[in-house]
């Protein structure tokens, strides 16, 4: 049986779960079962019930609240992944579509794309090890530099954008926001001042001082220099 031979086994739904917990864990968030339903905008009692079902199947175990990926739940879980962010980075390099735009497309091409045709686009594109937001594609021993996110810097410091998180990428007002301002991966950012509120007031060498509110600002995270 084949790699999407094997995931395509497993009902969309689930999926979408296993996904969501994957880029929570990714991100330094606890999946607690309030954060999965705020991801995928779903109310508790549905995570509850998938969660449930998840655990007998054996993709999930839960201690202490917090849901966390066995095994079997992380290899189906990094195979989406990588298809998605393969997806979004064939979009973008080969395609030319706006790498702003690429993350609802490539929801579609995740569930699709063969193995022959993912070893392809991997060979064409140079085996890419990142998606356009600069999160790592699994399965390419990709390693990310120590970072931290904007938030936590303070006025003066300045560091190079590592990565977009998956959170932000599906909103387009956001994202377009973020590509005007020349917020990108690979850009260097400076932290001008701070409100009180912590909003944070940056700039790159593509744009004027623009504000980022804290939920942006703890979901960009950057490499500051050695």
């Amino acid at each position: 049986m084949g790699r999407l031979a094997a995931v395509i086994d497993i009902p969309s739904a689930h999926r979408e779960y296993l996904q969501a917990i994957f880029a929570l864990e990714e991100g330094g968030i606890p999946a607690i079962q309030a954060r999965i339903g705020d991801w995928l905008g779903v109310s508790r009692a549905s995570v509850s019930e998938m969660v449930r079902k998840l655990h007998q199947e054996g993709m999930v175990a839960e201690t202490t609240g917090e849901v966390r990926l066995t095994d079997a739940g992380r290899a189906v879980a990094e195979s989406v992944v990588r298809r998605h962010r393969l997806a979004e980075r064939f979009l973008s390099d080969i395609l030319h579509l706006p790498w702003v735009q690429v993350h609802e497309e490539a929801a579609v091409w995740e569930h699709v794309i063969s193995d022959q045709v993912e070893d392809a686009m991997r060979e064409a594109m140079g085996e890419p090890q990142t998606c356009p937001h600069g999160n790592p594609i699994p399965g390419t021993g990709y390693v990310p530099p120590p970072t931290v996110e904007v938030s936590a810097m303070q006025a003066g410091d300045e560091g190079v954008i590592e990565r977009i998180s998956e959170e932000l990428e599906g909103d387009l007002e956001m994202m377009a926001f973020l590509d005007e301002a020349g917020i990108r991966p690979g850009v260097t950012i400076e932290v001008v001042g701070r409100t009180p509120h912590d909003v944070m007031t940056v700039r790159t060498d593509e744009s004027d001082p623009v504000g980022l509110g804290p939920f942006a600002a703890e979901r960009i995270r950057v490499r500051l220099p050695a």
